[in-house]
């Protein structure tokens, strides 16, 4: 077999076989439920799930090669739904003639639902095993028709092992690979280049052959190629799917479980990869507000002081101020009663209608209301002892009297909690 003029190195090194695959030991191991589908030459639709370069191009290339089936490839980025319709020609063809049909789309969750529904007929009756590759989570992305039909697996980034792995036998392979280099390559820069990879095998093979072509036959790769072919190192970020939403979640986790460490970690990832700070400003107003509440005010005027900074100094200068700000959070005393006590009364504005405002709560700007007796009974709580009409009511009739707000024994709130049961015994001792 003639090799080809020029494929990246990524390419040439594709597994040809299950065997050859690394990681995804979840799904490819004897017993797994791939391995399984392999074993038994069973095919069946399915969406793979994961980050870039986790071998979902490779296991449908694969699966494709098992059952003997022809295998058309799609791109949601440029395809519509007349290319489906194409597919679906030629695979009613393979059909008549005895032949089983995959088609790989690409990027899956960029098709509309409209053209997500083009498949389910095809897939139903047979005429086509679909398989998706998707970096996006299924069940936000595709429609529940499609899932319905569909199996959706899971694929995990690469650990360092298994790019170390990828590494070695891109190295010791003189035919597709480059065993022919005899190049000598340092653990500790091989290591690093397996970090700088982040766990996709296509990008540590890119990076792989980049570095290769600085070096002769026999020589040692050295730092300064390294710094030359790898540039400045990056962590994969997504600034719209979902490694976007897992670090602002874990971020938001760290602040409210106290670990200003772990904060400050995500805080700086989600910088590092390029995360608009004034979206992490906002949502560090949401956290001073939803976690720590009334248990310390100063955390949301610290919080909205920081956002400020950092709409006036951008970056990197305002970064520190966002640092201080998520680090004060994380150290404050915490309180969510606030906002259970938000929801609780959304619940009941709801669900109570248009429950009307007691006569006494009513404004009386003209004679008219005064007559009707709007604001005859309010009582003015500044002519009250202690500021405080004890008995007056402020919820309309049908509701009767609810309790949202239960402030923690946290901070600023142990004093605030103190303060309304006195009131409410005043209250109490009044009815």
């Amino acid at each position: 077999m003639a090799k080809p003029i020029y494929q990246p190195l990524a390419a040439r090194l594709r597994p040809q076989n299950i065997e050859e695959c690394v990681g995804q030991a979840h799904l490819l191991k004897p017993g797994k439920p791939l391995f399984q589908a392999w074993e038994k030459r069973s095919l069946h639709s399915m969406i793979l799930w994961g980050p870039p370069g986790t071998g979902k191009t490779t296991l449908a290339r694969l699966f494709a090669d098992r059952i003997d089936a022809q295998f058309y490839t799609l791109s949601a980025v440029l395809s519509g739904v007349k290319d489906i319709r194409a597919v679906v020609d030629q695979a009613r063809l393979d059909q008549q003639a005895g032949k089983k049909s995959i088609l790989f789309v690409d990027e899956i969750h960029r098709f509309n639902k409209a053209q997500q529904d083009a498949f389910l007929p095809h897939v139903e009756d047979g005429t086509l095993i679909l398989i998706g590759a998707t970096t996006e989570n299924p069940s936000f992305e595709l429609n529940n028709a499609l899932l319905s039909r569909a199996r959706v697996y899971l694929l995990k980034a690469l650990q360092e092992e298994d790019l170390l792995k990828i590494i070695d036998r891109a190295l010791l392979d003189k035919d597709w690979g480059l065993g022919h280099l005899q190049i000598n390559f340092p653990p500790q820069l091989k290591l690093q280049l397996a970090q700088v990879a982040d766990g996709d095998a296509r990008r540590c093979l890119n990076l792989l052959e980049i570095i290769s072509d600085l070096v002769d036959e026999g020589q040692t790769i050295t730092v300064e190629m390294m710094q030359q072919a790898l540039g400045e190192a990056y962590r994969r970020f997504d600034k719209g799917g979902d490694l976007f939403y897992d670090q602002i979640s874990a971020l938001h986790k760290a602040v409210r479980g106290s670990s200003p460490d772990g904060a400050l970690y995500w805080l700086v990832r989600m910088l590092d990869g390029g995360c608009d700070p004034l979206y992490i400003a906002r949502r560090t107003v949401r956290m001073a507000s939803e976690d720590i509440g009334n248990a310390d005010p100063r955390a949301l005027t610290l919080a909205l002081n920081a956002w400020d900074i950092v709409e006036r100094l951008g970056q990197p200068e305002g970064e520190l101020a966002l640092a201080q700000a998520i680090v004060y959070l994380a150290c404050a005393a915490k309180s969510n009663a606030v906002y259970l006590a938000h929801k609780a009364a959304i619940q009941d504005a709801k669900s109570s209608g248009t429950a009307e405002v007691p006569s006494h709560l009513r404004n009386a700007p003209t004679q008219l209301l005064k007559k009707l007796g709007h604001g005859a009974a309010y009582r003015y709580d500044h002519d009250e002892p202690n500021a405080f009409a004890a008995g007056q009511t402020y919820f309309p009739e049908t509701l009767g009297e609810r309790v949202y707000y239960q402030p923690n024994e946290r901070g600023l709130e142990i004093q605030i909690a103190e303060k309304l049961a006195a009131l409410r015994k005043v209250k109490n001792s009044r009815r």
